[in-house]
C-alpha cells in the first residue's frame, strides 16, 4: 500500500469513516460478503464498479434481499418503488465519482436515490477503484462532470452535450432539450457518528462506522 492511500484511509477514520485497502475487485467482493450478514436486506446505487463486482448475483445467490431496481422485468413505477425501498434497507450499496486525497468523497445524481441512500442509510459501503482519487476537492468535482458524467450519459444514452466533446455545459443543460444528469450534488466530508443511533459508542472502532469505503488498487468504473 502506497504512501497516499495509506493517508486517506487514515483521514477517513479521523473523519468517522472506516475506510479499507483491497488489491483486486475479488477481494473487494469478499469484503462486502464478509461486512454484509445473510440475514441483511440490500439497496443497490446504479453502479459500473458494483457490476464489475457482480455483487448483487452473489448477494441474492446467498440468500440476501436485495432491492435491484434495474431488473429488465419491471416497470418504471416498480423501478422507482425498489429505488424508494432499497434507501430504507439495512445495507446500501454504491460508488463514488470522486475522492480528494483529503478524504472527501462527490457524488453527481438525476434524481437523488442515490443521493438519499449514501446520505441517511443505516450502513452504506462504498466501492471506489484508485482511478477515482483526485487530488483535491476541486479537482474531484472536475473529475466528475467532465469525465465521470459523460461517460454515464454515454452508457445510458442520454442526450447530453457533454456526451459529443466531454465539455460540461451546465447552464444549458435542461430539459427538454437535454436529460440532465448533474441534477444534484453531494459532497461528504464527516460523518456525525455520535449523534446517529447505531454510531453511539463506536467512534473508536473503525469497523464499525456507518459509512465505509472499500477501496480498490484496480481502475473501476469511470
Amino acid at each position: 500500500m502506497d504512501k497516499k492511500i495509506n493517508n486517506l484511509l487514515i483521514r477517513w477514520q479521523k473523519r468517522s469513516i472506516s475506510g479499507f485497502y483491497c488489491n483486486n475487485k475479488n477481494e473487494a467482493l469478499d469484503k462486502i460478503l464478509e461486512i454484509v450478514p445473510t440475514s441483511a436486506t440490500v439497496g443497490i446505487s446504479g453502479s459500473v464498479t458494483l457490476d464489475q463486482l457482480a455483487v448483487i448475483r452473489h448477494l441474492e445467490s446467498r440468500g440476501n434481499k436485495v432491492f435491484n431496481p434495474y431488473k429488465a422485468d419491471i416497470s418504471k413505477e416498480e423501478s422507482w418503488d425498489i429505488r424508494r425501498q432499497g434507501t430504507q434497507a439495512d445495507f446500501y450499496l454504491a460508488s463514488a465519482n470522486a475522492i480528494s486525497e483529503n478524504g472527501e468523497l462527490v457524488f453527481f445524481s438525476a434524481y437523488g436515490n442515490r443521493i438519499a441512500g449514501i446520505s441517511y442509510a443505516k450502513n452504506v459501503i462504498l466501492v471506489c477503484g484508485v482511478n477515482k482519487i483526485a487530488a483535491n476537492l476541486e479537482e474531484a468535482i472536475k473529475r466528475t462532470r467532465e469525465y465521470a458524467t459523460p461517460l454515464n450519459c454515454k452508457r445510458l444514452n442520454w442526450s447530453t452535450p457533454c456526451v459529443a466533446d466531454g465539455v460540461c455545459q451546465k447552464e444549458d443543460c435542461f430539459l427538454p432539450e437535454h436529460k440532465r444528469m448533474c441534477c444534484q450534488i453531494l459532497i461528504i466530508e464527516a460523518e456525525a457518528a455520535l449523534d446517529r443511533p447505531e454510531g453511539r459508542g463506536l467512534a473508536s472502532d473503525s469497523q464499525s462506522h456507518r459509512l465505509k469505503v472499500i477501496l480498490v488498487g484496480e481502475n473501476l468504473g469511470f
